[in-house]
């Protein structure tokens, strides 16, 4: 199968995430990948998980990387999702508390995701994340079940070191704040 492989450096700014969501949203409608479908939901929002977790917590630029199945892409494919900076430091998982509106966003990554990983690559990392394309209707539901249904979700998620008062209010707070609302 042939693979669309896009990607956009991505500078060390909060305001960058935004920017990758709407770069991501364009390159997939252009590999086929409409914006209404629950996959282009879900793969948007695992960008923003990646950028932010690499822009809030290493101070560093980062590349955004798509693969995409091949054009027009047809199910079934695999798409993933690739964040390389030049931080060594290692993804650290933490729990959250109840009304904290940082601290989900590798839990919203393993959530949602039909694998992720890491990997130092040169002197740096890389963050990844694959969702095929078959399961992304699954992957959504489970996620809206997750952020809808309950009290809050409790779960794993990315903290760097040496960060104490940075705090992210991006995709996972507006998941939060749409449930109050």
């Amino acid at each position: 199968m042939q693979v669309l492989q896009v990607q956009i450096e991505v500078r060390p700014d909060p305001a960058e995430v935004g920017r990758a969501r709407r770069w991501a949203r364009s390159r997939l409608a252009g590999s086929g990948i409409e914006a209404d479908e629950p996959l282009a939901e879900t793969l948007v929002l695992l960008v923003s998980e990646l950028v932010t977790n690499a822009v809030v917590h290493t101070g560093c630029p980062a590349v955004l990387r798509m693969l995409l199945p091949g054009v027009p892409a047809t199910p079934p494919g695999t798409v993933r999702v690739e964040v390389a900076d030049s931080s060594t430091r290692a993804p650290r998982a933490r729990q959250a508390d109840g009304d904290e509106t940082n601290g989900r966003g590798l839990a919203l990554v393993d959530g949602l995701a039909d694998r992720w990983g890491w990997q130092h690559e040169g002197t740096g990392k890389r963050i990844w994340c694959e969702v095929d394309r078959c399961e992304a209707a699954t992957a959504t539901a489970s996620y809206e079940a997750t952020v809808h249904g309950g009290a809050g979700y409790e779960g794993p998620a990315y903290e760097g070191a040496g960060h104490g008062g940075t705090r992210y209010e991006g995709v996972a707070y507006e998941a939060v704040q749409a449930e109050a609302v």
